[in-house]
């Protein structure tokens, strides 16, 4: 299939990357290259980024982009982030880094992917994993997880206010047939909550972003990635995260806020212009979060 990705806030992230010649960068979630090749070019033959992504289809496409455009400063690396420390000493032994950057969000390819499930749109396997080294099956938290552990799930990682209700459903619903599809899920959603004409988000979204955020164990690796980043950067280095869940937003808020020779380079959030999220609606629910590292004597 085609890959078609559209990057996220493309302008502020390497505005606050400040990429130079000669530099050495790390693309943590590679998607459709959009960071990368926008880093490759800035840092010249001299530099050198590493692409990230466990998603076979991005490092394939990414491949593909790379050869055309003959471009012979970019490593890609089909892995988890959260093994960053060891994907970079592979490449680069001890060498730090000028700047790291995650984007948390799925790709537009992803979501159009029929044979995965993470679009609620159609009628796909039920399986959200971003790789086969994945940490759960989506199919087996949903037939197999409790009522406390699903409604656990949908209440933290997918913020669904009624997740108990959800819950309760599902439990009841996998009892006279297994829950396979994503078409599956979704009737029993639209049978709690019906499809309302002019509904901007479906009921399902929060249940799906819940579930795949379990099945890849995200908030976890989230959290491994960063400690790695930080030791990663040299100082000076920046880091850059666009994230697009209250959850992890607050998993990077309090690591910049707690690590100490991490420094906030935007005192808030920045947010997707109208123009972007009028012209990319994915984009609507980003936040990103800027640091720099620092010597720990700067510190007052």
């Amino acid at each position: 299939m085609e890959y078609n990705h559209v990057p996220v806030m493309l302008a502020e992230v390497i505005r606050h990357l400040e990429p130079r010649r000669g530099g050495r960068y790390i693309d943590c979630t590679l998607g459709g290259a959009g960071y990368t090749l926008a880093l490759a070019a800035a840092v010249g033959q001299s530099g050198k980024i590493i692409g990230i992504d466990q998603d076979e289809l991005a490092i394939s496409h990414a491949t593909q982009e790379i050869s055309l455009r003959n471009i012979k400063n970019i490593s890609l690396v089909r892995d988890n982030f959260k093994n960053l420390e060891e994907i970079a000493a592979s490449l680069f032994g001890d060498v730090k880094f000028d700047g790291i950057v995650f984007d948390l969000g799925l790709s537009s390819a992803q979501l159009d992917d029929e044979t995965r499930g993470f679009s609620f749109r159609g009628d796909r396997p039920l399986d959200m994993a971003f790789g086969p080294e994945s940490v759960k099956s989506t199919v087996e938290i949903v037939n197999r997880y409790t009522h406390g552990e699903l409604a656990k799930i949908f209440r933290e990682l997918g913020e669904e206010r009624r997740a108990g209700r959800l819950a309760s459903a599902i439990v009841e619903a996998r009892k006279s047939k297994r829950i396979e599809t994503t078409a599956d899920l979704v009737s029993i959603i639209e049978g709690l909550w019906p499809l309302r004409p002019g509904r901007r988000i479906h009921p399902a979204t929060k249940a799906f972003q819940a579930l795949r955020m379990e099945t890849n164990g995200e908030l976890d690796a989230l959290a491994k990635a960063l400690s790695a980043a930080a030791d990663l950067l040299k100082i000076g280095g920046r880091l850059v995260v666009v994230s697009f869940h209250s959850g992890e937003d607050r998993i990077v808020k309090h690591f910049i806020r707690e690590r100490q020779n991490i420094l906030a380079i935007t005192k808030r959030p920045l947010v997707p212009t109208v123009k972007e999220t009028d012209e990319n609606p994915r984009a609507r629910s980003a936040k990103l979060r800027a640091a720099i590292k620092i010597d720990n004597f700067q510190i007052s």
